[in-house]
């Protein structure tokens, strides 16, 4: 018999999510949890602190959980026949070609050697096209001088994502083609850029913007409405926090913040806005293995685990990154089967196959450590102890 939702594992999923706002871990949440055709919604506090009531269709900045929707429009391009998987970038991005990498992940700039081959879509899809972020970068006593010239460049690439200071298209991909990569195409997964170069990469395709790339390819035939790269209502708009250094919380972003305009870069990584119910829209398309937008081979492939021994063996955002997941086409695979990502943000899509089931936790604190914040961690449990 297939699981249902039961009603008492809904009251405490219910309660879980109450408790963190009444105890004032997150200001507001929106909790979704679906199984088949039930689902159930639980919002719970405001869209800030002392602001109006969060609600089912409030507004999230989705951070990284953009990067699972630029995958899935890469490999609707691709079965378009506009792009290859494993074609070089090169003739649509020639900024990217011949490249140097450097000889150390923390030497100087002008110490490089040749890249042994070009990067192709399958590298920047995998997170393995040798540029992006990882966590020995964040342990060092230094800067490392790759993030300093990064972050000169105005990329905002490596660490939490600043739309306020990224250039246009043209120019950010101008920029990383100025810097040597960190590591040879195809040999270890590194964090976050692989989804930014493929929203110029697919822009340059479709020759439109990555915007109504998106549009096209994935929001439209999913009917998700309220998905795009900023807020046109944003009095919907959640307002961000993040941990104060003294405890509780302090302002990150308002509603009127960058998020409520468009940016001068749609970045594939970490640039939409979106609800409960959009992303619940675009995990029922996996689910029923990729209609109306892909094939079952594309979904297959966004929903397994694409990386190599030899590139987890680097370590991933942690030591124990790939202990109980690995990566696909710009999303977590978990080794259960389950499969999604999260926002930097304070939010996370997680879906799971073999129960049919969907949870999504839609915050606005952002998160303090690569982990999972304890009121993402408690609703997902509540979802599943819910399933009869």
């Amino acid at each position: 018999m297939a699981d249902t939702l039961t009603a008492i594992g809904l009251a405490k999923l219910d309660e879980a999510a109450e408790k963190f706002v009444a105890d004032g871990t997150v200001p507001g949440l929106v909790a979704l949890v679906a199984n088949g055709d039930d689902v159930h919604v639980e919002a719970a506090g405001q869209l800030s602190i002392g602001g109006p009531k969060m609600a089912r269709d409030s507004l999230f900045r989705i951070a990284s959980m953009t990067k699972p929707i630029t995958g899935a429009a890469t490999m609707a391009l691709i079965e378009e026949g506009l792009i290859g998987l494993d074609e070089p970038v090169d003739r649509l991005l020639p900024e990217l070609a011949d490249r140097r990498v450097l000889r150390e992940i923390s030497g100087p700039l002008d110490d490089t050697i040749p890249a042994r081959r070009a990067i192709t879509t399958r590298d920047l899809l995998t997170f393995t096209f040798g540029f992006g972020f990882v966590a020995e970068m964040f342990m060092a006593a230094e800067p490392f001088l790759i993030v300093a010239a990064s972050d000169a460049a105005r990329l905002s690439t490596i660490g939490p994502p600043d739309r306020a200071i990224q250039p246009d298209q043209d120019t950010w991909i101008a920029g990383l083609g100025s810097l040597p990569l960190i590591a040879q195409p195809g040999e270890r997964w590194m964090y976050n850029t692989g989804a930014s170069v493929l929203g110029v990469l697919l822009s340059r395709a479709a020759g439109l913007p990555f915007r109504e790339v998106l549009r096209t390819r994935i929001f439209e035939p999913l009917g998700m409405t309220q998905t795009a790269f900023w807020a046109t209502d944003p009095g919907r708009l959640a307002t961000v926090y993040r941990s104060a250094p003294g405890g509780g919380l302090e302002l990150l972003e308002a509603q009127d913040g960058p998020y409520s305009r468009p940016p001068a870069f749609e970045d594939g990584a970490a640039g939409l806005v979106s609800t409960a119910d959009d992303m619940l829209a675009f995990a029922r398309m996996f689910l029923r293995g990729g209609e109306p937008v892909l094939s079952g081979e594309s979904v297959r492939a966004m929903t397994t685990d694409q990386l190599t021994p030899e590139q987890k063996a680097y370590g991933g955002l942690g030591a124990d990154f790939f202990d109980h997941q690995s990566w696909s086409y710009c999303q977590s695979v978990r080794y259960s089967g389950a499969f999604g990502w999260d926002g930097g943000f304070g939010t996370t899509w997680l879906v799971d196959p073999v129960r049919d089931l969907v949870v999504i936790v839609l915050t606005q604190r952002m998160f303090d450590s690569p982990g999972l914040p304890e009121p993402h961690a408690s609703i997902q449990a509540a979802a599943y102890a819910a399933l009869a």
